[in-house]
């Protein structure tokens, strides 16, 4: 046996021994012998650290730890604890005289949990199992005091959003890249402080998790361990267990929950990060690592071209969304995978987290105050008076609401990088669960959004993504058979393009197969046989509910669902999605969104003494019609030939009931608008002009009109009804005989 092993043993053996004398004087109800076998303990945990690797002492001494630190939690020993401690340090002396004669080592004990009972302290030992597994202790469970800390949890929620965001990023980077000092030393720091936070709160269970993963993470700082594909493992899903605490808490904290305590399983993965830490290149209990695994996935950002990459997983944990309770500021520390910042730079700002009420709030009163200014300017009686000193007041009051309302909307708009960041764990889970090889592309992470918009696209984003790995790319020998990389890529890029963001999800994939889907769509009695669709329609059927053209279902896809609800999330943030494909080339999805949910750029219209505000991003083009641009369909009503194509025409007059400045479309303007890929002609009396407007809510009066989005207080005081183009589109008309115009 090497001298080494010969030492370790012997030290183990020494202290084991010494372990059993203060066991001796143990009692139940008593702290006799807590402190020196804990201290003990502890010097036998730091010799099996640097230890070589004989399974299984690592586990065998994790086991003696967790007996110690629940008669910690009491103050003093329980006879289940003394009779286990016993039974162990017997199992520890009998391992360590097999292992000094070059023997294998025994099976480890059962420590089955059991409650205590009356007895004397020499009731008998139990014989060690030799066969049994091990049985973890029970758990414990989150218990917050939210009537004296409410305050103190919401901001340490809040905080940890951004902390926990950051610990999953830097893994990532370090998977890639194990020995980046830089960042594993901001993982660590993260870890620290998120700690710290815990046990200022006393969230035990918490607390205490992410105390051994900064632990495993300081041992691989201070190079006494390797970082491997088993510790990244660990790291995230202690990231997703730390989230589940968290969104349970917030809960609660929010008045969404009943509060009560919070049960989240934590022992198992206690046990594989101590494992871990006291024997590094073991496989944890119940884990086996597989390193057969694909080539890596890699997500790469670009435009400012920063890499975040990705490798397969051979067991993905599901991403588990962070909940916010005030907006995300620009954080305070550094985020994980990039050098610090070092000293700040003169004149940079400090960050205030501000809840979001208040926020709210303040742009709707600024938005109040952008029509009152706009009424004074437009009032009659004003524009009578011929001061110059009063103009130049009015357009230096002007020039200054304009601003504010810029500043006061610049607060609401984040950068869209948390979400399209939150892809790179996605890709990374789901091409280890089906064996793919992709590559993540990010573009664009700098592009802000309305807060609100950015919290509701995550979840489209998230499937459209998924959906490009699974259904998209192909499997690694087929695309090399087809002559492309083992390697897909999928690209996930954000820009401004004129008034509204535009959000791509592009992959090099299969593509969408236009006949499979047309076969698919009339098995499904979706569309009739012989319908002549064209290549966007075709593209449209995949967002039917329940449609799908796979033909095993997985946990992934293959139900049916999602791509609807995809699209109804877009619609309801007042966006439109569009589809490119060319087969075995790949698939285009392009969504684009509004700036902001709280002001939309509109068309404003009159129809008789109405006016009507149409947005501008579903306004096509508008005309004014010639007569033999018109026409009658049978069982389709009227219809104008916009480019040679026949559009239906809807009077706005009848729809609201009106009196028009006149009937005759001829002598009328005609707006085209579109929506999800159909259009409607839009009979209007006059076009007033574009503007920018604060949407406002009409109550529960006209919430059952399905064709009014809100309405908007225009400049010269008078209200315009903001209508839903996507309702208008496809609202249905009166089918008229037919009849030349």
């Amino acid at each position: 046996m090497p001298e080494d092993s010969s030492n370790y043993l012997a030290a183990l053996a020494k202290l084991a021994e010494k372990v059993a004398v203060e066991l001796v004087y143990a009692s139940p109800g008593r702290d006799d012998g807590l402190l020196p076998v804990n201290s003990l303990l502890s010097e036998m945990e730091e010799i099996g650290g640097n230890a070589p690797r004989l399974s299984p002492l690592p586990l065998a001494l994790t086991q003696a730890r967790n007996l110690v630190d629940a008669a910690f939690e009491n103050a003093c020993f329980d006879l289940r604890q003394i009779e286990h401690l016993r039974a162990w340090v017997n199992w520890m002396q009998h391992a360590l005289a097999l292992a000094q004669s070059g023997q294998p080592l025994p099976p480890l004990p059962v420590f089955a949990p059991a409650a205590p009972v009356a007895a004397p302290s020499s009731f008998p030992l139990p014989p060690p199992s030799l066969s049994s597994p091990f049985t973890l202790p029970p758990e414990e469970p989150l218990v917050m005091n939210i009537e004296s800390d409410g305050e103190l949890l919401r901001e340490f929620i809040n905080e940890s959003a951004e902390h926990l965001q950051n610990i999953e990023l830097g893994v990532l980077t370090l998977e890639e890249n194990p020995t980046d000092a830089d960042t594993l030393n901001s993982i660590f720091r993260a870890f620290h402080t998120f700690k710290g936070g815990l046990g200022f709160l006393n969230l035990i269970p918490m607390k205490n998790l992410a105390h051994e993963l900064e632990s495993l993470l300081d041992l691989a700082r201070n190079h006494k361990l390797t970082v491997n594909l088993e510790i990244i493992n660990v790291i995230l899903e202690g990231g997703d267990t730390l989230k589940k605490f968290i969104a349970e808490m917030t809960g609660q904290v929010s008045g969404g929950k009943p509060a009560g305590p919070i049960l989240v399983p934590v022992q198992a993965l206690l046990l594989r990060v101590r494992t871990l830490i006291l024997n590094p290149g073991a496989t944890s209990p119940g884990v086996h690592a597989d390193h057969s695994t694909p080539a890596p996935a890699k997500a790469v950002a670009s435009a400012t071209v920063t890499s975040t990459p990705v490798s397969a997983a051979t067991d993905p944990s599901s991403i588990i969304p962070l909940p916010e309770l005030a907006p995300p500021a620009a954080p305070k520390a550094e985020a994980a995978g990039q050098k610090e910042a070092g000293a700040a730079k003169p004149g940079a700002g400090a960050v205030v987290k501000v809840d979001t009420l208040k926020l709210d709030s303040l742009v709707d009163l600024v938005g109040e105050m952008v029509i009152a200014q706009s009424l004074i300017a437009q009032d009659k009686d004003l524009a009578t008076l011929q001061s110059q000193k009063l103009a130049r007041n009015l357009a230096q009051l002007g020039r200054i609401t304009n601003e504010l309302q810029r500043t006061a909307m610049s607060m609401r708009m984040v950068p869209i990088r948390s979400t399209f960041q939150k892809m790179t764990r996605l890709v990374r889970d789901t091409v280890g669960k089906i064996g793919k090889q992709a590559e993540l592309v990010l573009e664009g992470e700098d592009t802000e959004l309305d807060r609100t918009i950015v919290e509701e696209i995550s979840d489209p984003l998230i499937h459209m993504v998924r959906n490009s790995v699974d259904h998209g790319i192909e499997m690694p020998d087929v695309r090399v058979a087809n002559g492309k990389p083992a390697s897909g890529t999928v690209m996930l890029r954000a820009f401004h393009q004129g008034g509204s963001i535009v959000i791509e999800i592009r992959d090099d994939g299969a593509g969408l197969n236009k006949e499979r889907l047309v076969a698919k769509a009339i098995e499904k009695g979706i569309i009739k046989a012989g319908e002549q669709l064209s290549e966007k329609e075709i593209f449209k059927l995949i967002f039917t509910p329940g449609f799908s053209t796979t033909a095993v279902i997985t946990d992934i896809s293959g139900r049916g669902v999602g791509m609807d609800v995809v699209r109804k999330n877009i619609d309801k943030l007042r966006g439109k999605i569009e589809i490119t494909s060319t087969l075995g080339q790949g698939s285009i999805f392009t969504i684009s969104l509004p700036l902001t949910l709280a002001i939309i750029d509109g068309l404003v219209v009159s129809v008789g003494g109405e006016r009507y505000i149409l947005p501008t991003l579903s306004v096509r083009e508008s005309f004014r019609p010639t007569s033999d641009m018109l026409s009658t369909v049978h069982e389709r009503g009227e219809m104008v030939n916009v480019r040679g194509r026949l559009s239906p025409l809807l009077r706005l007059y009848e729809h609201f009931s009106v009196v028009p400045e006149s009937k005759d479309p001829t002598e009328s303007i005609i707006v085209v608008v579109e929506s999800d890929g159909a259009i409607r002609c839009v009979q209007v009396d006059q076009l007033l002009g574009k503007q920018e407007v604060v949407i406002k809510s009409l109550g529960e009066t006209f919430k059952r009109n399905p064709t009014l989005a809100g309405g908007a207080i225009l400049g010269d005081g008078r209200v315009g009804l903001i209508l839903d183009v996507d309702s208008l589109v496809k609202l249905r008309t009166e089918a008229l005989p037919s009849k030349a115009p």
